[in-house]
């Protein structure tokens, strides 16, 4: 089977912009691919964040990762810090990869602007140590969106300075870019992120995921319940094409273009669709939390597994450097 890596960040609660976005992909590919996916803590500490709730975090996502249907028989699930050989071949990329490129990232560039009191080498050596997550398993796909293309890029140049310089060791990966709808946030302003809290949290009860549709931004020039709206500037309608079918999307799409229903009415029908598929995931991840040991089992059978991999590859990678082996 063609093998898959994939990672999240431990960042918090994990928002339906993450899950669609990512997980449910995941979810698909695990019964097609060689999947490892990855709780990718060491990029996660890259910016300031709140040390005492890090591993709770780290926990919560992996719990989170099988609740919504990743299964250790299918995939290999475990947490970055566990496997350390991803830093060690990050710093023998480091040799290899060249200041201008890491420089050039976008991703960087913006991640400066946002922590201008902690613009450290992890934020810029973010993409290499990618590279090395991805490269350790000889990974030939990632799936990401369109915001890590160019990370993807990098680790196939990753790939290309190594073999040209030490033999012929990695793949240049592919991206499987998703097809799934860019979900914004409720404010209507931006993606949906926790950072800006515009989000809704895949495990949100029912009754807080109801107060944030109910207030969310809808189409702005859409004043008036009799007033017409235009769905494609709608963010409610972004979610919508994420989690109602394509009769639910044609009602609301004439609905709302002829003013036949209201935003209160478009927002109740996403509400149910959201309630579909997310209750399953709510209740299995209520089980997982009464017996968080079989959550961490799930993890470290990943790393045992993953640690197997990185072991031969980091042979080879010494071996093909002229590195003393013992």
């Amino acid at each position: 089977m063609k093998r898959i890596f994939s990672g999240i960040q431990p960042t918090g609660e994990i928002h339906l912009g993450n899950y669609v976005g990512a997980i449910r992909n995941w979810v698909y590919l695990q019964e097609e691919y060689d999947c490892i996916f990855c709780v990718v803590d060491y990029h996660a500490i890259t910016i300031d964040y709140p040390v005492e709730e890090m591993a709770r975090r780290t926990l919560e996502t992996g719990l989170i990762l099988l609740a919504c249907g990743l299964s250790p028989e299918k995939a290999k699930i475990f947490v970055q810090s566990h496997v350390p050989e991803h830093t060690e071949l990050a710093w023998i990329f480091n040799t290899v990869t060249p200041i201008g490129e890491v420089e050039r990232m976008t991703q960087f560039k913006d991640k400066a602007k946002q922590h201008r009191s902690n613009i450290n080498m992890g934020l810029m050596d973010y993409p290499v140590l990618q590279a090395a997550d991805i490269l350790l398993y000889k990974a030939g796909f990632v799936p990401v969106g369109e915001d890590q293309v160019q990370h993807i890029e990098l680790s196939r140049e990753v790939a290309r300075k190594f073999n040209s310089r030490f033999g012929d060791v990695f793949p240049e990966p592919r991206e499987l870019l998703s097809m799934a709808p860019r979900i914004l946030g409720v404010d209507g302003q931006a993606k949906m992120s926790k950072s800006l809290g515009n989000f809704i949290g895949v495990l949100e009860e029912d009754d807080s995921t109801w107060e944030k549709l109910r207030t969310a931004v809808t189409d702005v020039n859409r004043v008036r319940r009799t007033d017409p709206g235009d769905p494609n500037v709608c963010n409610i309608y972004t979610i919508h094409r994420a989690f109602s079918e394509n009769s639910t999307l044609i009602e609301i799409d004439r609905g709302c273009t002829t003013a036949g229903i209201g935003c209160i009415d478009c927002k109740k029908m996403l509400f149910e669709n959201l309630k579909k598929e997310l209750t399953p995931i709510r209740e299995r991840a209520r089980e997982l939390a009464a017996n968080t040991d079989h959550v961490k089992d799930v993890l470290s059978q990943g790393a045992r597994a993953c640690r197997e991999i990185a072991d031969v590859t980091m042979d080879e990678v010494r071996t093909v450097m002229g590195l003393y082996v013992p």
